[in-house]
């Protein structure tokens, strides 16, 4: 198999994580004219490709590319996939320079060091480590890029690329992740006629029909607050999360816009989950004088559980437990990731990383320790997974 000359020191994933910060990689999509990932992917190609591994660049979005780097099994073993995502939230807010890395009191600080460039290091040192034995199976490290918003990098990796199992180094406190909820996001226009506020009876006011509509997502949302309880996830939830409505004072609103929000458990589709909206606003249709709305389905993504019997889950249980020396605790999420886009195409997957704290805020940081025992367990879940030729890929 290719990989890096066992003579040479194993890489460090504290200074590969301080390389990966002082990159800017602001997703666009989130902040119109950002740089996105095309500097940090080269820079992940280029250090891949270097301790050994075969590189292969996507970009079904112009100027926005992700790297796959493949370390070849000898045959017959099974293939282990290991996701991290490029791109990074706003620098806009941030306490002090974003991307100046600065180490202190045991943490790293920066933009992106918990969120995920803390696991995008230790999977890229992991395979690199694990690359200088033989192993049975092949090892995939994906860079992808746009997590933050529509998740392209791993649907072009999913296009061209599949293995028996997978991991996504997203942020856990090195607790394995075995489930997170779906989210869906719809627009919700709804139309009326404008009349003079002095004779609103002439006209038709979407705002107010805006209100009955929430009056029944109320109720909604008392129902899926009163439905069984997800062992890992909790409850599924609705909520408005913005309106606009009315031109001013004196006149009845003709037109109410609003964008709806809806979490869900693993098992209730888009689809389901649309129909659900759908059937509010025909009822209201069917009841309500000149009721009258369109409904636009904006993002959706379903949620996703692992199978607690699958070998990954198993095996990253027994790696966590020896590294970290304490029974491992298993979580669910309740924000989305690509593991739901690796669960979709039947890519048995969980989610564990690192410890640290300030996603998407002022103060980003990720300790230092908790990066080294990632590394050292995504090391021994290749070796163990991946390792010489097994009977079974179930």
């Amino acid at each position: 198999m290719s990989a890096s000359d066992d003579r040479t020191p194993p890489p460090d994933p504290i200074a590969l994580l301080k390389q990966l910060v002082a990159i800017e990689s602001v997703n666009p999509d989130l902040v119109p004219g950002a740089p996105g990932e095309r500097s940090i992917a080269s820079f992940c190609a280029d250090w891949l490709g270097r301790h050994g591994l075969e590189v292969h660049r996507l970009e079904s979005v112009s100027g926005r590319p992700s790297v796959v780097g493949i370390a070849r099994g000898t045959g017959g073993g099974r293939s282990l996939l290991l996701n991290g995502h490029l791109d990074t939230v706003s620098l806009v807010g941030y306490d002090g320079d974003p991307l100046a890395v600065v180490e202190r009191d045991g943490r790293i600080f920066g933009r992106g060091a918990f969120d995920m460039k803390s696991g995008l290091a230790a999977i890229m040192v992991a395979v690199a480590r694990a690359a200088r034995a033989p192993l049975g199976g092949d090892v995939l490290v994906a860079c992808v890029a746009d997590e933050e918003f529509g998740s392209i990098g791993t649907e072009a990796v999913l296009r061209h690329f599949r293995a028996d199992a997978a991991i996504v180094a997203e942020p856990s406190g090195l607790e394995v992740t075995l489930g997170h909820r779906g989210f869906a996001w719809f627009e919700v226009v709804l139309t009326g006629r404008a009349a003079h506020g002095a004779t609103p009876h002439l006209g038709v006011d979407a705002i107010a029909h805006a209100s009955q509509f929430i009056r029944r997502l109320d109720a909604l949302a008392v129902r899926l607050e009163s439905a069984p309880r997800h062992p890992l996830l909790g409850h599924g939830a609705v909520r408005v999360a913005t309106i606009q409505g009315g031109t001013e004072a004196a006149t009845v609103a003709a037109e109410c816009r609003l964008t709806i929000e809806r979490r869900s458990l693993p098992g209730e589709t888009p689809d389901a989950v649309e129909a659900e909206l759908r059937e509010i606003l025909e009822g209201l249709a069917r009841t309500v004088d000149n009721f009258s709305f369109t409904l636009k389905r904006l993002v959706a993504r379903a949620g996703y559980e692992a199978a607690r019997d699958w070998p990954i889950v198993a095996i990253v249980i027994e790696q966590a437990e020896r590294v970290l020396g304490r029974p491992q605790v298993t979580r669910g999420e309740p924000f989305w990731t690509d593991a739901g886009l690796l669960d979709q195409v039947g890519i048995p997957c969980l989610l564990i990383g690192v410890v640290g704290g300030g996603a998407h805020g002022p103060v980003e940081w990720v300790d230092i320790q908790s990066v080294h025992q990632l590394t050292d367990i995504l090391t021994g879940t290749i070796a163990q997974f991946c390792g010489p030729a097994v009977r079974s890929l179930a």
